[in-house]
């Protein structure tokens, strides 16, 4: 069977034919609707979603992609059942964006009624002599049977595609009235006419033909009936009169004469051409992805595409629009319509009035326009259909104002530009546009001003495209001031702009400005959206969840969900991202937050505005106090200070720190810039407790860059204060930090931090905060633990015991008993254990898994010392587990560190990899003390194998570090080792150097056997 034998119809009932004889179509609905629909496709690919809406129009909901590819699979089956063919005639496949049925050679035409129709129809419009077109015409009508698909009630004939086919047929019926006419063949093309007219009462060209053809046929009375029928039609249904065509035909009926209009004189005068269409920007710049998609948008031929453009305002919404409308003009021969819906004051014009106006374009007038919105919109539709026609509809605010203006056939289309999604437009393409990037932001430039003086000052061109936000609207107008400016320099305009509290000032010239942009998606919003707009602007925060607003606006969170979500519609804020908790996060383009706090000053007093703003920042102490309890940091005391909390509801708040390190991470940023902030309003209890909530999060993240300036502008705010308390809490944070990470301090970085630590205990004992001082004793630990006065640094951490069991602060207990088991050290592992075995059950105790990582570390070294290797490996290996859970990079290089010495010590082959893996994470996580015990390691491991030169390049590395880091005994063992690697190089000039040191260092410890063992080295020839 091929394609000439097997043919369907769908200009009509669905109809199949084989061989000339009918099939009965598939008894399934979907599969006759799947059919006819991809038949009248004519070999187009039409997506799953598409046939969803035509096929399934009555419960599309229920049906998904799956469920038309089974549909389609059966269709293809009941196909090769009536061609049984190996090689058939016609193919139904997926091409990539769609399901398409096409037949052999492409001979659509002979195998689809409509392809038939098609051919004949475009060999008429070919045709010069009126007798061939009018009978080519009446052949292509004589393929039409009745509406199309006319048997398939569950397709939506109104439907683009279905709709396309029934407007070519009628205007086809149309030509063939007007050529028959001429040719004198009106009573044949009457008979393919009238049925056409029958099924279409309301169609003018249809009517008027038919009195034309009347009147040609000297059925005068009948034609002047017929007019008289129509005309109390449309005025009932439409509430118009007939237009011009019908009007023509009447005046040749009434001649009673049969003479067509053309022959009484009447001239038929094609409708004006509108081309309303504003000039376009002759600067127009990028956007190059845009208006390749808007271009592909507004040219489909299936149904009349609308189009949303949205965005905030000045981000170049229209000039693109502008310019790629009169880039299609010429594919819209029966012309271009604009109307911008917003007049200057912001108010919103009546759509009947844009009607009103684009139907007197098409030389309506008077008494031709009704006055109804309704009556207006359909007249629209009726004058448009079977034209080609653009319509760009300027800054619309809703989707009421839209409907009424869109065509109701196809072969129009239609552009929308809006700060709103206009969501509600069903089927429209969108094209979401944001601002430029730098180089699009400066080409915009180079091309108002000239690229020889971008040329001339590149980088203030950057400037001035950055301090513009890279917004379109900001960049001309400051482009604009240069040109009319040739005098002054593109650094000139930096400067100006580089004053936040001027630059929408600067950012005007003539009938342009920034801030007249922003103020009319401003006023369009309720009340207190543009409230929650005002009060945002006045926070730092780079980015913020929708939390803030709720606490902003101090009321329901549902409400306060409803007015961020209406600042996104209105293009005023942002979405930025969702964070690792699944929270969506929104921010401010640049200029949008200087107009946002330019109308807080202005519509908000000042105890308004701090409220607000210390709503906000009690918000964020609140959850990351509460947060930072599920944070496994350091052991510290948790204290906190007197600044109120604004408590967010319950559920929320579970919701948010369901992972409180999730939350801290989609939270630093803010946080880093809510310290600023309460820094630079003198808040000084927000700005401690807020930046001492985040110590714990700061140091497991291996954050210093962050803590240091935090913690160190708070502290200087509390010292100016006279706030104790926050000063030492700070202290006692940033002492800690400072200690282990390299920050290039002057002095040794365990000196500064004992004599920091003194000064902690002052202060915490000023204020009497018993739990900090036994923080401060055993930070002072550390110090005298370095210094070698291992004595000292145990009966000072038994006063820290003894401060932290009489205030209940178990973390004390747990970090005295560890300060212990330092202090006992190598030298005496027993009783080094004993206090870390205490410190170990203290840390589980207290639920902390990364303190408990600690002492796993310390105890493991301890153990190892007293020979229960066994052990001491196992709390070395689960310690490094706790710590890749946590991602916690110190700790994990410390539980390295120990298992390198261990294996060094065992001689193992692991201690190699193992310590250079140290060495790695400590350069890149700045851990100096780390890095210096596993360079020494390392020597120790190349002195062992012969590689002298190597040995002696990485000691020398940890002698200097440790001289930096104050750390006597390692300085003196270390050395030792350098020493002995000079030796076996040969080099003894500096070996003896190396050692010389090593004994004044083991002298000033008081160290004797140290010293004894390191002179004999000296004494050696």
């Amino acid at each position: 069977m091929n394609t000439a034998r097997l043919r369907f119809g769908v200009l009509g009932p669905l109809l199949i034919e084989a061989d000339g004889a009918p099939v009965r179509p598939p008894r399934s609905p979907i599969l006759r609707g799947l059919l006819g629909v991809l038949l009248v496709a004519a070999g187009r690919s039409v997506p799953a979603d598409r046939l969803v809406e035509l096929v399934w129009r009555e419960r599309p909901d229920e049906v998904n992609p799956g469920s038309v590819q089974v549909a389609i699979s059966r269709l293809r089956q009941w196909l090769r059942r009536i061609d049984p063919t190996p090689d058939p005639s016609w193919s139904l496949d997926h091409d990539g964006s769609g399901y398409r049925l096409t037949f052999a050679d492409e001979r659509f035409g002979q195998a689809v009624d409509l392809g038939g129709f098609r051919a004949l129809a475009a060999q008429a419009r070919a045709a010069g002599d009126a007798r061939d077109r009018s009978e080519l015409l009446e052949a292509a009508l004589a393929l039409w049977r009745g509406p199309l698909l006319a048997d398939l009630p569950i397709l939506d004939v109104q439907d683009p595609l279905l709709r396309s086919v029934t407007e070519e047929v009628n205007a086809a019926a149309a030509d063939l009235a007007a050529a028959a006419a001429v040719a004198g063949r009106a009573g044949a093309a009457l008979d393919r006419l009238a049925a056409l007219a029958e099924a279409h009462p309301l169609d003018e060209r249809l009517e008027a033909g038919m009195v034309e053809l009347l009147a040609a046929d000297g059925r005068t009375a009948e034609a002047l009936r017929r007019y008289q029928t129509y005309r109390e039609s449309v005025a009932e249904e439409l509430g118009v009169d007939p237009g011009e065509r019908m009007q023509a035909a009447y005046l040749a009926a009434l001649a009673q004469d049969g003479r067509t209009p053309e022959a009484l004189g009447v001239s038929r005068a094609p409708p004006p051409v509108p081309a309303q269409l504003p000039p376009p920007v002759p600067d127009f710049t990028g956007r190059d992805d845009q208006v390749r998609a808007l271009t592909g948008l507004l040219t489909a031929r299936e149904y009349s595409p609308v189009t949303v453009i949205t965005g905030m305002g000045g981000v170049g919404k229209t000039t693109l629009a502008l310019h790629v409308a009169h880039h299609l003009a010429a594919r819209f021969p029966d012309g271009q319509l604009y109307a911008r819906l917003r007049r200057p004051d912001g108010a919103s014009v009546d759509p009947a009035e844009v009607l009103g106006g684009f139907l007197r374009a098409f030389g309506l007038g008077g008494q031709d326009v009704p006055p109804s919105l309704d009556d207006r919109s359909a007249l629209l539709r009726t004058v448009l259909n079977g034209r080609r026609v653009l319509i760009l509809l300027d800054d619309a605010s809703d989707e009421g104002e839209v409907r009424p203006l869109l065509p109701g056939t196809p072969g129009c289309a239609v552009m929308v530009t809006s700060r709103v999604p206009l969501a509600g437009l069903e089927g429209a393409g969108r094209i979401d546009l944001d601002v430029f990037d730098q180089e699009q932001a400066v080409a915009l430039l180079a091309r108002i001003i000239g690229p020889e003086r971008v040329a001339a000052e590149p980088r203030a061109a950057a400037d001035v495209a950055r301090l513009c936000a890279h917004m379109p609207l900001a960049v001309r107008i400051a482009g604009t001031r240069l040109a009319r400016r040739r005098h002054r320099t593109l650094a000139w305009l930096a400067d100006r702009l580089g004053d936040a509290h001027h630059r929408l000032d600067e950012l005007t010239a003539g009938d342009l400005a920034v801030r007249a942009s922003f103020r009319l998606s401003y006023l369009r919003l309720p009340d207190e959206t543009r409230r929650l707009f005002r009060l945002l602007g006045l926070l730092e925060a780079p980015d913020f969840a929708e939390w803030v607003a709720a606490a902003l606006l101090g009321g329901s969170y549902r409400d306060a969900q409803t007015h961020l979500e209406a600042l996104v519609d209105a293009q005023l804020l942002v979405v930025s991202g969702t964070d690792a908790n699944g929270w969506t996060r929104h921010r401010y383009h640049d200029l949008v937050r200087i107009y946002a706090r330019e109308r807080a000053v202005e519509e908000e007093d000042d105890a308004a505005r701090q409220a607000a703003v210390q709503r906000a920042l009690g918000a964020w102490l609140a959850l990351a106090e509460r947060a930072a309890e599920g944070v496994p940091g350091p052991c510290y005391a948790p204290i906190h200070g007197s600044a109120p909390r604004h408590e967010l509801p319950a559920d929320v708040v579970d919701q948010l720190l369901a992972d409180p390190m999730a939350w801290f991470d989609a939270e630093r940023a803010a946080m880093a810039a809510a310290v600023e902030h309460a820094c630079a309003l003198g808040l000084d209890e927000y700005a401690w407790d807020l930046a001492a909530s985040m110590e714990k999060y700061l140091d497991v993240r291996s954050l210093a860059q962050d803590w240091v300036p935090l913690h160190e502008k708070a502290m200087a705010l509390c010292a100016a204060k006279g706030n104790r308390l926050g000063e030492a809490v700070l202290l006692r944070g940033l002492n800690d930090m400072t200690t282990w990470l390299s920050m290039e301090r002057p002095g040794d970085a365990m000196g500064t931090s004992y004599d920091a630590s003194t000064r902690l205990y002052r202060l915490f004992a000023e204020v009497d905060e018993r739990r900090g001082m036994a923080d401060a004793l055993v930070a002072q630990c550390w110090g005298l633990t370095a210094r070698g006065d291992s004595e000292l640094a145990l009966e000072t951490a038994r006063r820290a015991l003894r401060l932290a069991q009489e205030t209940d602060h178990l973390g004390g207990e747990a970090r005295a008993h560890h300060i212990m088991g330092v202090a006992y050290g190598e030298g005496r592992p027993e009783q080094a254990a004993e206090h870390l075995e205490r410190c170990l059950e203290l840390a589980r105790l207290h639920g902390n898994p990364r303190f408990e990582a600690t002492a796993m570390q310390f105890l493991g070294a301890a153990y190892c010392l007293t020979g229960r290797i066994e052990n001491g490996h196992a709390l070395l290996v689960g310690s490094l587990r706790i710590s890749h859970a946590l991602k916690d990079h110190y700790a994990e290089a410390f539980s390295l560190l120990y298992l390198a010495k261990l294996y060094a010590a065992l001689g193992d082959e692991r201690a190699l990899p193992t310590a250079n893996s140290v060495v790695y994470l400590s350069r890149r996580h700045n851990l100096e003390h780390h890095l210096a015990d596993a360079l020494t390691v390392l020597g120790q491991l190349d002195l062992t194998a012969g590689r002298y030169t190597a040995a002696i390049t990485n000691l020398e590395e940890s002698v200097r570090l440790w001289r930096a880091r104050g750390w006597h005994s390692f300085l003196a063992s270390t050395l030792r080792l350098l020493g002995q690697a000079h030796r076996e190089n040969g080099e003894e000039e500096a070996a003896r150097k190396a050692w010389s040191e090593a004994l004044n260092v083991y002298e000033r410890l008081g160290d004797t056997s140290a010293a004894t063992e390191t002179a004999a080295l000296l004494n050696e020839r």
